[in-house]
């Protein structure tokens, strides 16, 4: 199966057409305008050590449909202390930098590459790409993550956390606040252990392409988003 070289046209081949790995084009470059296309497409961006820029469309692609996120009972408790003040949108470039450089287990480097920064930071500023944080009792960053949301989907891209469920009490409480506002489903792209226990499970592309094409209605959460589930105990009956 061939893979497509870019060029300055904004536009990607099918992703039908990925290979094996899932690859189904290289090279282009980050900005806005195509990142934008690409996630409209169900293509992502993932920068590989030695190699031009690779854009992904995997078979099966990694979801957690949000009408069966499952927060166990042990978060669920952690969640009603309010161990963390959560918020949307307050450090976007902190969070994303927390992502780039908090160490990963037999993981060496990082795929946020300087351009990939720039392109998320500037899909922020335009109302694209949105951050959740954690904050601590001391006003200190403990934990968070960032994505992009086109329509009723929402595109996760990293988390971290320097602080015990920091990041779970995040996403938690994003997936919360997302069904709240009728969010059909969030992209996790490929599998982690960390988002199984979420409810996240492994979706044909076709499944997926399917379920992209119904969630990008018009958008009305373009823009700075703020926190509306403050309390626990709404987060809490925000979920399944």
């Amino acid at each position: 199966m061939p893979v497509y070289l870019l060029s300055e046209h904004l536009a990607f081949p099918p992703p039908q057409l990925a290979n094996e790995d899932g690859v189904v084009a290289v090279g282009g470059d980050v900005t806005p305008e195509r990142l934008l296309v690409a996630y409209e497409s169900g293509i992502f961006p993932w920068p590989v050590e030695g190699l031009p820029l690779l854009w992904f469309s995997p078979d099966p692609r990694f979801v957690l449909d949000l009408e069966t996120v499952h927060v166990g009972r042990s978060l669920r408790k952690r969640l009603r202390k309010a161990p963390y003040r959560i918020t949307f949108d307050e450090a976007f470039t902190e969070v994303i930098d927390h992502c780039a450089h908090v160490p990963r287990p037999g993981q060496s480097g990082t795929w946020i590459t300087t351009d990939m920064r720039q392109g998320y930071v500037r899909l922020h500023q335009l109302g694209y790409a949105h951050s959740v944080e954690a904050w601590n009792d001391e006003g200190k960053l403990v934990g968070g993550l960032y994505g992009v949301s086109l329509g009723r989907a929402f595109f996760g891209e990293s988390m971290f956390a320097r602080a015990p469920d920091a990041s779970k009490i995040a996403f938690a409480t994003l997936c919360a606040q997302l069904r709240a506002w009728d969010y059909r489903f969030v992209d996790c792209q490929v599998h982690t252990a960390h988002l199984e226990r979420f409810g996240a499970t492994d979706w044909p592309r076709r499944r997926f392409l399917e379920a992209l094409d119904e969630a990008l209605v018009p958008s009305t959460r373009k823009g700075r988003w703020e926190l509306e589930l403050t309390d626990p105990e709404a987060v809490l009956a925000a979920l399944p």
